[in-house]
């Protein structure tokens, strides 16, 4: 049977880890820079290390979920140093999708597969094991990490060669990002008209308007509520990437920097690891209200 490893158990990186425990009845390796996200990991029955390395060393399939393309770029490199030849890395991470082309050819050159896999559904996905993951890269590589991935993924789609799945994710994360500042927009304008926020949501939910992202986002704006599932410093990054890539492309996308400028302002503000969904103070300092 195949070791599995699993670098960083974050927010979203732990109930995944604890899924391909639970879910795959898998031996699992698991490591975070915070000694109590590895006690959780242990009281979930996986097997905490204090160190990368242990999992470099003694692992054939390597999961990432880091929070920077540093980060994954990395560990990375200590993989291709001192991992088994032939491993599989599988990068749950949302990585600019330069980064994984590049990384992928140092891996290919070193005997080893690299899938790029990032997953959307946010903290309640994760730890349900509903995500939804879009994976580039070779085909072969897919198919092994496929009934891995199915133990935390409800749908794991094949989107095509290296850095197709990273793309997927900065369009999914487009979507999301507008999305919420269309919902946040929407509650300060109406709160800003006299309309109760919560009427509001209630009275459109399960109208046109409606979907996942008013569903999770809605309440916590109305609640005050911005403890992140999804920190607005991820999101960032990933509209960073976007924006990049769209110069490269020679294309405009308005909507995703606009939202980007208002992340980049919360940042400003100090507030840049709170959820996604803080942008809506955004909206309420423009407009001179609170919604709640």
């Amino acid at each position: 049977m195949k070791q599995i490893g699993f670098i960083g158990m974050g927010i979203m990186g732990l109930p995944m880890a604890v899924n391909l425990v639970n879910k795959g009845k898998l031996s699992v390796k698991g490591f975070d820079i915070a000694k109590s996200r590895r006690k959780i990991f242990e009281e979930n029955g996986g097997s905490s290390v204090d160190n990368t390395e242990s999992i470099y060393e003694s692992c054939d399939v390597i999961f990432l979920c880091l929070p920077t393309n540093e980060l994954v770029k990395s560990n990375i490199k200590q993989i291709l140093s001192n991992g088994i030849k032939g491993a599989l890395i599988v990068d749950l991470s949302s990585t600019a999708p330069s980064v994984i082309r590049k990384m992928y050819q140092r891996c290919r050159q070193a005997g080893m597969s690299l899938l790029d896999s990032p997953v959307s559904g946010g903290e309640t996905g994760a730890v349900e094991g509903t995500l939804a993951i879009m994976c580039g890269g070779d085909k072969e590589a897919f198919d092994e990490a496929e009934p891995l991935l199915s133990c935390i993924g409800r749908t794991v789609t094949y989107m095509g060669s290296t850095g197709c799945g990273a793309v997927a994710k900065l369009a999914n994360n487009m979507i999301v990002g507008c999305y919420i500042g269309a919902v946040s927009e929407a509650l300060a304008f109406a709160a800003k008209a006299g309309l109760d926020p919560s009427t509001l949501y209630r009275a459109i939910k399960d109208g046109f308007a409606g979907s996942a992202v008013l569903d999770l986002k809605a309440p916590k704006i109305i609640g005050r509520n911005f403890k992140p599932s999804a920190r607005i410093a991820v999101h960032q990054k990933d509209l960073k990437n976007a924006v990049k890539l769209a110069e490269e492309l020679n294309i405009e996308i308005p909507l995703s920097e606009t939202i980007l400028k208002y992340m980049d302002e919360i940042e400003a503000d100090g507030m840049v690891n709170e959820d996604h969904c803080a942008i809506a103070k955004i909206y309420e300092k423009r407009m001179g209200v609170e919604i709640k």
